[in-house]
C-alpha cells in the first residue's frame, strides 16, 4: 500500500467546551488535523469522522454499570471527579466517536497495514471508571473486539506516553494474548501504577540518550509472537510539556517513532496520538505532526 491509500480518523467534529483555563488542551486535535492537511502530510480524502463505537464493543472492556451510568448521567460527582472533565452530552458523544475512530483505525490497519486516530490513546480508563482525562479505554475496547472476533491472535501494545497506562494494565495486563510495553516517567502520574507485561520506568530528566537506549533494549527483548501492534504515541515526554518529566527533544521523539515503525515493519500497526500538554500548545501540535511526518516517510519506502 502507498501512503495515500491509508485512512485516518478524527473526533474533533464533536466539540467539547471546557471552562477557561482548563488544563486539558481540547483544541490540539483540530489544530493537528488542520496542520496535517496544510502541510500536505494527509490529504483530505484520507480523513474520516470517527463513527460512534457500539455499546456491545464498549462492554467488552467496561462494566455495564459504568457504561450505562455514563449514558444516563447517573454517575456521582465522586465517580466523575477522577476523569477531570465535567459530564456533558458533548463529552459523551466525543468519547463514543473517539473510541469508534480507533476501532475503525484498527480495522483499516489490518486491511492496509497502517492507520491512525488523530486523538485517543485513553489508557487511564479502567473497566469500572474513568480517570486522567480518559472516559473509555480505546485500546482495551479495540483489543478485546479483535481478539473476540478472532481477527488476530496476539496483540502487542507499545505505550510511549510519559504516563504509565494503568487502565490498559488493569483491563489487559493479565492476558496471555496481549503484551503491553510501557515506557514512562517513573515519578509521574499515575502514582499507583498497575503492572504491565513490561514496565520501564525512567527517572526525571532522563533525556534523549537514556530514553532511546531504554526503548531499544525493551523492544529488543520482546519475544511475544504478536500479529498486530497498537502504538500509543504520546508526545508529553517533550521537554516543554507541562505534565512531562523526561525532557525529550523533538529530534528524540522523531528517533523514537522511527524505532517503533522500523520494529513494526511488515506488521499491521494502528496508532493513537496520546498525550501532549506543552505551552504554547503549538509545541505539542508540532510534535504530533512530526510523528505523522515520520510515519509517512517510513511507509512511503
Amino acid at each position: 500500500m502507498k501512503w495515500n491509500d491509508f485512512s485516518f480518523f478524527y473526533a474533533d467534529h464533536v466539540e467539547v467546551p471546557l471552562p477557561e483555563g482548563h488544563r486539558f488542551p481540547m483544541i490540539k486535535y483540530r489544530l493537528l488535523r488542520e496542520k496535517l492537511m496544510e502541510d500536505g502530510i494527509i490529504h483530505p480524502s484520507q480523513l474520516f469522522k470517527g463513527p460512534e463505537v457500539l455499546d456491545e464493543d464498549l462492554l467488552r472492556a467496561h462494566t455495564p454499570h459504568y457504561v450505562y451510568a455514563l449514558k444516563n448521567h447517573t454517575l456521582s460527582h465522586k465517580e466523575l471527579r477522577p476523569i477531570g472533565l465535567e459530564w456533558s452530552e458533548d463529552l459523551l458523544k466525543r468519547s463514543y466517536v473517539s473510541v469508534g475512530g480507533f476501532v475503525a483505525a484498527t480495522d483499516s490497519a489490518l486491511k492496509n497495514g497502517f492507520s491512525a486516530l488523530l486523538a485517543g490513546g485513553t489508557h487511564h480508563a479502567h473497566a469500572d471508571r474513568g480517570e486522567g482525562y480518559c472516559v473509555f479505554n480505546d485500546f482495551a475496547v479495540a483489543t478485546l473486539r479483535l481478539l473476540d472476533q478472532k481477527k488476530v491472535k496476539k496483540i502487542l501494545i507499545i505505550d510511549l506516553d510519559v504516563h504509565q497506562g494503568n487502565g490498559n494494565s488493569s483491563i489487559l495486563g493479565k492476558r496471555d494474548d496481549v503484551f503491553i510495553l510501557s515506557l514512562h516517567g517513573e515519578k509521574n502520574y499515575p502514582f499507583r501504577k498497575i503492572p504491565s507485561h513490561m514496565d520501564v520506568g525512567l527517572p526525571e530528566h532522563a533525556g534523549d540518550e537514556q530514553y532511546l537506549s531504554s526503548l531499544e533494549k525493551a523492544l529488543g527483548s520482546i519475544i511475544f509472537p504478536f500479529d498486530m501492534i497498537f502504538y500509543q504515541a504520546g508526545v508529553d515526554g517533550l521537554m516543554e510539556d507541562t505534565l512531562g518529566t523526561l525532557d525529550l527533544s523533538f529530534e528524540g521523539l522523531k528517533q523514537r517513532d522511527e524505532m517503533v515503525f522500523q520494529f513494526a515493519k511488515n506488521t499491521p500497526l494502528a496508532m493513537a496520538i496520546g498525550g501532549g500538554y506543552a505551552h504554547p500548545i503549538d509545541m505539542t501540535v508540532k510534535a504530533h505532526v512530526n510523528t505523522f511526518k515520520t510515519a509517512k516517510s517510513f511507509y512511503s519506502l
